[in-house]
């Protein structure tokens, strides 16, 4: 296994994402964004996670699994990998489908990446997973594309640049701190959007879309958050 070395810096946040933060903050309200699960089994499984989860990694301390907020848009999603696929379309010359196990079947990279969220928190986590570029090879990507939207089980959409993704050799993770994602952490797999705010950080991804839409918004780029997203602007 190939280990690709690599902390994420922390973020000095000016007014520009305070008042993006007021604004995420309102919207949770409005949209709902927030929802909370009566059943407290999800919880549970968590913090039995905990006790077999990475704490440290290379003389780094890690955030935990339980460190982070519940803001998706509908709740955590619960994906069957039985009848899952990763389907990866749009300016390709091959589509596919990939299953679960397929998608594992590449090259596996490990990066200690942190996440940033909007709201003003952030998480220390090793992250586990497979090398966009990698999954691309098979696609056979057309000139025109320049822009990769991804998205969700829950109707949840963003997009990054293409280049920025083979720049920087952003992956999805299937793992975190060791440990299979939980569905509350985007299983099957996660965007790991490295110097990007949270809201880039997809989970749940169902499709990979190669796109010549540069101006593409997202679900949160729709509602006023800038589409650039960067951590250090």
């Amino acid at each position: 296994m190939k280990k690709v070395k690599k902390v994420g810096a922390k973020c000095h946040y000016n007014n520009r994402i305070l008042n993006k933060c007021l604004v995420l903050l309102l919207s949770l309200l409005f949209f709902g964004c927030g929802t909370s699960n009566d059943d407290t089994s999800s919880q549970t499984d968590l913090q039995e996670l905990t006790k077999i989860e990475v704490t440290e990694y290379e003389g780094k301390d890690l955030s935990s699994l339980t460190d982070f907020r519940e803001n998706s848009i509908k709740g955590p999603q619960y994906i069957n990998t039985d009848v899952y696929t990763l389907t990866i379309d749009g300016l390709v010359e091959q589509p596919i489908s990939l299953t679960y196990d397929e998608v594992l079947d590449n090259q596996k990279y490990t990066k200690v990446v942190t996440l940033h969220c909007v709201e003003g928190w952030s998480v220390d986590i090793l992250w586990e997973g497979i090398l966009l570029a990698d999954l691309f090879e098979a696609v056979d990507i057309q000139e025109s594309a320049d822009t990769v939207i991804f998205h969700s089980e829950d109707g949840y959409s963003t997009a990054l640049p293409l280049q920025t993704i083979m720049d920087r050799q952003l992956m999805i993770a299937y793992k975190m701190n060791g440990v299979v994602l939980p569905p509350e952490r985007g299983f099957p797999f996660q965007l790991v959007a490295e110097d990007k705010l949270g809201y880039k950080w997809i989970k749940w991804i169902t499709r990979i879309e190669l796109s010549d839409d540069a101006n593409y918004k997202g679900y949160w780029e729709q509602r006023g958050f800038d589409n650039e997203a960067d951590v250090n602007p």
